[in-house]
């Protein structure tokens, strides 16, 4: 990792640079007189540290690009403003310091940036809220050790990266991760799948299986939704947990166990425990460590932060140029609540990337929902106070679990229904590139897109795409594909050209679809 130092403030740039050196870190001295900009592109560094004129626009701009770029940013400014503090970190500055301050003081700044962005990038948890931050140092802190770890937080909010975090920090990152989600999982096939079985054991065990516990010996094992594990099987796993020790499914010989155990779950395992849902002792027994992951609502400034590492990870996954986001769409993101938290904005991202290639994002391209950000988006799974029970009504805590239900139910409707916008997005692009290069080709019946109608008895075209219900995008783009190649008679560059995608990611769609080398020649 590097750190790139301007001279702007020779003394506390100098003092820095050798305490960096002396600590092994490579580190760069660049003058106001230097190209700053190239420095930073030929250096990528993992921290900058602006030793005055934090007001340039040329350093404002700098900062601005590091949201983009990834690099740390610290200021160091002549006059402690809380004000000015507070401006300069909205522009993207991770600490201001103000003159006159200790080396060793900045030293530990930049260590501490340093530290977090390689925890970061194990993670995939990025953010530099202090809920973030909190995060991380916990991970950092449990990591070590074997202890039992509780992550609780929303559904969305990054639960199993934590796990996996643990794990890869962990002296075990070399042995077996194996997650498991409980609530999947049909209780009559629970406990074979975590203790495993012995052939004969039950109605067709024709063979001796191994569970997950003995799969993750000496590794961790992610038990994701545990509050979803029935009564029956929480005081096996409770034996196991206190033992170290567990015996298969219709077995007799017991089997020492070395598996660290990471759970999760989507809402308060106190409140299950309350409810006598969960048992107490199991409960403890979980919550030897604890980490808390806030919704998405709860630490807004971190969204755009999201926003432009998501928009990096699917222009190079899709192959699109991106061109950036509007101020007024990137807010309208802000103020949104985000019910399905990083989940849900990063599938946005996604659908964005994809089909708003080569331009901007602007406030139209804003799903309406988000964009108008009304009532009915707000429906949150926020908790509601104890009422007085009354035979047939549900008490205060059943009806935040009701809440949290119809909720989950929303989130899966507003993700069909953006499906099907994207679906019809994508098919108007594809159709649209055809005519605009000329191509004579025409896309067939078009059932599942509500108010086409095609004259009756006129038959397709026989190089026509019919996308019927029940298609998926990969069979529609598939079909786009060839009826491409065959218009271009098996021509690659132009069959992309139409089809509004590069060469690169047209050939290995092709791979992917296994479609043969000379097709449509």
């Amino acid at each position: 990792m590097s750190v790139l130092i301007t001279l702007t403030d020779v003394e506390p740039a100098v003092r820095l640079n050798a305490l960096l050196e002396a600590d092994g870190v490579k580190t760069h001295l660049v003058s106001p007189m230097d190209d700053v900009p190239s420095e930073i592109r030929r250096a990528k560094p993992d921290v900058i540290v602006f030793t005055g004129a934090l007001l340039d626009q040329q350093t404002l701009g700098l900062v601005r690009d590091q949201l983009w770029g990834g690099a740390s940013v610290i200021g160091l400014a002549d006059v402690g403003d809380a004000a000015l503090e507070a401006r300069l970190k909205s522009v993207g500055f991770a600490e201001v310091l103000t003159k006159p301050v200790t080396a060793d003081a900045l030293r530990a700044s930049v260590h501490g940036l340093l530290d977090r962005q390689r925890i970061t990038r194990e993670t995939g948890l990025w953010g530099e809220s202090e809920a973030v931050r909190q995060v991380l140092v916990a991970i950092k802190q449990m990591a070590p050790v074997t202890s039992t770890v509780l992550i609780e937080g929303e559904s969305g909010t990054g639960k199993e990266l934590v796990a996996r975090a643990i794990a890869r920090l962990s002296p075990r990152r070399n042995k077996p991760f194996i997650a498991v989600n409980v609530g999947a999982l049909p209780e009559t096939l629970l406990e074979s799948e975590l203790f495993g079985h012995e052939k004969g054991s039950f109605t067709g065990a024709a063979e001796r299986r191994i569970g997950r516990f003995e799969l993750a010996d000496g590794g961790t094992l992610f038990l994701d939704e545990i509050g979803e594990i029935p009564s029956s099987t929480q005081v096996k796993l409770l034996r196991v947990l206190e033992e170290r020790e567990l015996t298969r499914v219709g077995g007799t010989q017991t089997i020492p166990m070395d598996v660290r155990v990471v759970a999760a779950t989507n809402r308060p395992l106190r409140e299950s425990v309350e409810r006598g849902h969960f048992r107490a002792d199991l409960y403890y027994r979980l919550n030897v460590l604890r980490i808390y992951l806030p919704p998405l609502r709860e630490r807004r400034s971190d969204i755009p932060l999201l926003v432009r590492r998501f928009v990096q990870e699917f222009a190079e996954q899709h192959d699109r140029t991106f061109h950036g986001i509007s101020a007024e769409a990137l807010q309208a993101l802000v103020d949104y609540p985000w019910p399905g938290n990083v989940r849900e904005l990063r599938n946005l991202i996604e659908s964005m990337v994809v089909l708003a290639t080569g331009r901007e994002i602007g406030i139209d391209d804003i799903p309406r929902g988000i964009r108008e950000n009304n009532a009915t988006d707000r429906l949150l799974p926020v908790p509601i106070g104890p009422i007085v029970r009354e035979e047939g009504r549900a008490e205060g805590r059943e009806l935040e679990f009701i809440v949290r239900s119809l909720v989950e139910v929303k989130l899966q409707l507003e993700e069909l229904r953006r499906r099907q916008d994207d679906d019809r997005a994508m098919f108007e692009r594809l159709t649209g590139g055809m005519a605009a290069m000329g191509v004579g080709g025409t896309f067939g019946a078009v059932e599942s897109l509500p108010g086409r109608i095609e004259p009756p008895g006129i038959a397709p075209p026989s190089n026509a795409v019919t996308i019927t219900p029940g298609m998926t995008m990969a069979e529609i783009e598939k079909a786009a594909i060839l009826a491409a190649l065959r218009e271009t008679r098996g021509n690659r560059r132009k069959a992309s050209e139409i089809l509004d995608i590069g060469e690169r990611t047209l050939y290995r769609k092709l791979k992917e679809y296994d479609v043969p080398d000379r097709f449509g020649e």
